[in-house]
């Protein structure tokens, strides 16, 4: 017997809501696998997306990443027995497939290998893909878990073999459950552990009112996008600098792009790019559609790991940047910040971002920042030209007529 729902992340509301509402908040896939007793004997809940590179017949190269999660299915799923260890079998339509194994040593049992099957036959996640047919990846992973102890990773894990890419996080699996419940006891993954969870980032003292503050380095451009089944359905392209903000310490961390992995789902009414890296467990960028014909920026959450192993996490769900019509996409080269509260700002630099209406992976054509638009300075140099030598002209009369006047006092 299989149990199996989809499950909001706390705090996002009910279920049914927020599918009515085309909500985007991260859904975790959850099994509780029961035996025919009906206890629990495997239970696992966690968050994944896919990276797939292919080769086209063109001889080009493209990806699909793979979010959008909603059609889980889980036959094939089971206990284990004494022939066979527990097992997880994930089906995502009939182009995915993804399995876990499972096995038992004495006072331990084993993540023992993570499989992943895609089937390139399909010509609306794979469009024009050379190679067809279903191919595997299989990844040894060998976690040793205590018995009766449920293994917790809430960072970024990440597994690549040859062109597949897979993210995990937000995970909690507990195979050999004893006596059909399950444990409160967590073993941690290394980057759970306080000690290696965090990586360094130096803070600096917020400078004074008369101190001039150093130049801050730009951040590496940066090129992220989203795939539902249909393709390419969220672009962006950006520079970003994060400053925060706590007992009066800033502290100014750099996106670095080749490190930072993406995800995100798109919807009719609503998009989100979710960034993860090291010391960033996640940061959402939630667009929504306003009056049926614009876009904005309706949404920032973010939540990182700082220097002292503390977690500093905010959110601002009534935004309003980025604003452009539906079918162009919003561009700004000029340095711009996004304020999400008074200690969490976002610098961004050469933005462009298309969360709707993308056709063939492309930008459409684009609607550019005021601080972009030179035209604004056309007539202020004229103006300022103008006033320039109407003061020249001034100044010239007032001379020529002292000048006058001294003379009628000579004679």
């Amino acid at each position: 017997m299989v149990c199996f729902r989809l499950s909001p992340v706390p705090g996002s509301g009910l279920v049914v809501l927020c599918l009515i509402l085309g909500a985007i908040s991260s859904y975790a896939l959850e099994l509780n696998l029961t035996n025919s007793k009906n206890a629990t004997c495997l239970y696992a809940k966690w968050r994944m997306n896919f990276t797939i590179g292919y080769e086209t017949t063109s001889k080009s190269n493209k990806t699909v990443t793979i979010s959008d999660l909603g059609n889980a299915t889980y036959n094939g799923s089971i206990c284990g027995d004494d022939q066979n260890g527990p097992k997880i079998e994930v089906q995502f339509g009939s182009v995915f497939s993804w399995t876990v194994n499972f096995t038992k040593e004495k006072s331990t049992y084993l993540i023992e290998s993570i499989s992943f099957s895609y089937d390139t036959n399909d010509s609306t996640t794979f469009p024009d893909a050379k190679k067809k047919g279903i191919f595997t990846v299989h990844e040894p992973v060998a976690f040793r878990i205590p018995l009766n102890d449920i293994f917790r990773c809430n960072s970024m894990l990440t597994a690549e073999k040859k062109d597949v890419i897979q993210h995990y996080w937000d995970v909690h699996v507990q195979a050999f459950v004893q006596n059909g419940t399950v444990s409160t006891k967590e073993f941690l993954c290394e980057k759970d552990k306080t000690s290696t969870t965090v990586v360094p980032v130096t803070p600096t003292t917020l400078p004074s009112p008369t101190t001039t503050p150093a130049q801050k380095e730009k951040p590496e451009i940066g090129s992220y996008s989203v795939n539902n089944t249909n393709g390419t359905c969220l672009l962006a392209t950006m520079g970003l600098q994060l400053n925060m903000t706590q007992d009066k310490v800033v502290t100014v961390i750099n996106i670095k792009p080749n490190t930072t992995h993406f995800t995100g789902s798109c919807h009719s009414q609503t998009a989100l790019l979710r960034l993860n890296g090291s010391n960033i467990k996640y940061l959402d960028f939630v667009f929504a559609v306003k009056n049926e014909n614009r876009f904005y920026l309706k949404e920032v959450n973010v939540s990182m790991y700082l220097v002292n192993g503390s977690v500093f996490s905010i959110a601002n769900n009534n935004l309003s940047y980025w604003d452009a019509p539906l079918g162009s996409s919003y561009m700004c080269n000029k340095e711009q910040t996004v304020s999400v509260s008074g200690a969490f700002q976002i610098n961004t630099f050469y933005l462009r971002v298309q969360p709707f209406n993308v056709i063939e992976g492309k930008y459409s054509t684009a609607q550019e920042c005021s601080l972009d638009d030179d035209t604004i300075l056309i007539p202020i140099i004229v103006g300022a030209g103008l006033s320039g030598l109407i003061i020249v002209i001034v100044i010239a009369y007032l001379i020529g007529r002292r000048k006058s006047y001294a003379g009628y006092q000579t004679l």
